[in-house]
């Protein structure tokens, strides 16, 4: 199926059913392209950038990037699965009414592609991975062409993602521009920190135990970064349904290697991981549920799990000491 690349966002056409109604709904809401206000301007008051976010990790990163010049809404929360997620009508009005609308990109909100879509033809939208290299990106097996999202699960990759909200930020608020690529620039001065402690703690997990078990397919890019085999139950959308043959798959997987430990998610149910442990003792490995890793969204607001950082600092210090 052909892409369509609108800016830094990349699109798959949607049924002309779905866009019409998606139209239909914003006409209601008062959106239209006539009156749309410009990249270059801001609607708050107050003189600052209103800027809607997706999920509450690119939220965190556009807090951290914007500083006191942007206000930052969040659509989801903690706990939230962005591959599910449907907008209501609150959330079409507050995507309507943002002077600039970061979101994941690659399919991530994968019911949301069609409302960005709409959405971008009167406002600034940005994927925040535009700017990857598609040579950086990871191709699943079985996905149809389609790319993993979970870029940052890698810190490096979340480097180019402080970039792309800087850039995009810029262009809306172009006086505080060079304060932007100045938050960024430290901020990725900061992720390369977070790099060298996950490389660090990794180290610490004996070769044969430096497996990742998990509920869905989220981590393939943890792995590929920092050198641990990962299995999932599920694919890299929640949306797939597990099969008593992937529960078999993972628990081959867990005996053979003698797992201590596999990991729930915070935005997934645990039945299927809970299955994965039954049918692991049924051949002779007893395991455990080593603890919750964020997976598609970070922790609480106000906590240091509720930031990027604080989320992956959390999980390697998790699957460290369960695995080691």
């Amino acid at each position: 199926m052909r892409l369509i690349g609108i800016g830094r966002r990349r699109f798959r056409p949607a049924h002309a059913g779905r866009i019409a109604f998606l139209a239909l709904a914003l006409g209601l809401l008062g959106l239209s392209v006539g009156c749309s206000s410009s990249g270059s301007e801001t609607a708050s008051a107050d003189g600052t950038v209103t800027v809607v976010t997706t999920t509450n990790i690119i939220t965190d990163l556009a807090e951290v990037i914007g500083g006191d010049r942007v206000e930052v809404k969040g659509l989801m929360g903690p706990g939230v699965d962005p591959h599910l997620y449907r907008a209501s009508a609150g959330d079409v009005s507050l995507l309507r009414d943002a002077d600039l609308i970061l979101y994941g990109g690659l399919e991530l909100e994968g019911k949301m592609g069609d409302l960005l879509e709409e959405l971008g033809r009167a406002r600034p939208v940005t994927a925040v991975t535009g700017d990857i290299p598609e040579s950086e990106l990871l191709e699943p097996t079985g996905a149809g062409g389609r790319f993993d999202p979970h870029v940052w699960f890698s810190a490096p990759l979340w480097k180019f993602a402080a970039r792309t909200a800087a850039d995009a930020l810029g262009e809306v608020d172009p006086e505080s521009a060079p304060d932007f690529l100045a938050r960024s620039e430290a901020y990725q001065a900061e992720l390369d920190e977070l790099d060298s402690y996950i490389r660090g703690r990794v180290t610490e997990i004996p070769n044969r135990s430096r497996v990742l078990i998990t509920s869905h397919d989220a981590f393939q890019y943890f792995g590929d970064a920092y050198g641990m085999q990962v299995e999932a139950i599920q694919g890299i959308s929640t949306a797939t349904e597990a099969t008593t043959a992937d529960i078999d798959r993972i628990s081959d997987v867990i005996a053979e290697r003698k797992l201590a430990a596999v990991y729930v998610e915070s935005s997934v149910p645990r039945q299927t991981i809970e299955a994965v442990i039954a049918a692991a003792k049924s051949k002779g490995q007893n395991s455990m549920i080593g603890g919750e890793l964020f997976s598609d969204s970070a922790g609480e607001k106000d906590t240091p799990e509720g930031t990027y950082i604080g989320a992956a600092r959390h999980n390697i210090d998790t699957i460290t000491e369960g695995l080691k």
